[in-house]
Order: structure tokens, then sequence, then C-alpha cells
């Protein structure tokens, strides 16, 4: 059993370190800093351009063009909801899908009494909460009093469904409602 034991002599496998040879160690240069710096913020820099490349190309999710425009209008918009309000209007909408993949849009407007309310025009959008160049407009047409149908190609997700209900050019009603297509 005298062969199992190793010398000194027969670690020449060994890196120097463990041989118990020393290792001169490495000057820090100007150079190595510069270099090491430059990398440093170089790849700060890079990836900071990307990322505002990306926000930008990618943003479309203005809620209002001119915010202080909107703060101007908002008694205005307070004292239609108040109007609003004091018509009392029951007004449903329901979102089917179509066999042609689209999403059918109906639309109920009836008064405080139950009654469909006559002689009004619709719209209604699908606005897509993160980004307005997704938004989509629905051609909605009457096919009896207060009733209104359309439909439009929509792709699943969240979307803001906004109707507005007009007579004579005047908006008599507004409903902005988070739905969900599945």
């Amino acid at each position: 059993m005298s062969g199992d034991h190793f010398s000194n002599d027969d670690a020449s496998f060994l890196p120097s370190t463990l041989q118990g040879g020393k290792r001169e160690p490495r000057q820090l240069t100007g150079r190595m800093v510069l270099v090491g710096l430059l990398a440093f913020f170089g790849v700060v820099v890079g990836a900071n351009g990307m990322l505002v490349h990306k926000a930008l190309s990618t943003f479309g999710g203005v809620e209002t063009d001119s915010s202080y425009r909107a703060g101007q209008l908002f008694e205005r918009d307070v004292a239609m909801a108040r109007a609003q309000d004091a018509q009392h209007w029951q007004v449903e909408a329901q979102v089917t899908h179509a066999a042609d993949g689209n999403a059918l849009l109906d639309i109920v407007a009836r008064d405080e009494a139950g009654v469909a309310v006559a002689g009004i025009a619709a719209t209604a959008t699908f606005e897509r909460p993160t980004d307005r160049r997704l938004d989509r407009s629905v051609a909605v047409s009457e096919d009896k009093p207060g009733h209104f149908r359309g439909s439009a190609a929509i792709s699943p997700g969240q979307w803001d469904l906004v109707i507005e209900l007009s007579r004579q050019c005047e908006r008599q009603f507004r409903s902005k409602n988070r739905i969900v297509l599945r």
C-alpha cells in the first residue's frame, strides 16, 4: 500500500496555486479601468435606448389629447351627466359572437316607463383600454324604435364599450362600460 499516497513530485497535473506556487497578482491599469467603465456605461446606454424605443413605438394609450381642454369641459360633462340621470332611461347592451367571428351588438333604449325611446340615433365604439389605435367603431342601425344592432370584427380581450344616444345631434345618453370578450 505504499504506492497509494502522493508526493509533491507527483502533483505536476495540479494548477500552480495548488502546487504551492504563487501567482503574480494582476496589475490594475488605467486602460483596464477605462475599458470596464466604457463597457458598463455602453450596456446601460444600449439598454436604455432599446427601452425608450420600445416605449415610444408601442405607446398608444393616451386617454385625452389635451388635459387642459378636458379640464375646461369637465363642468359641461357633469351637467350632461345630471341631465342624463334625470331622464331615467334604461339602456341595455348585449354583445354576442356571430358564426363569422364578428361581435354582434344589440342595444335597447327604454324610458322611465319602459317604453322604447323613439327618434334617437345611436353610436357605439369598442375602445381598447391600453391602446387607442385599436379602437373600433360599430355601425349600428335602428331596426325598430329604441332597438339598434351592429356588428364588427373585434378580437378577444378587455374593451370599453361606449354607447351614445342622441336626438337632433344633441347627446342625450352616454355610457362607458368595461367588458371582456372571449
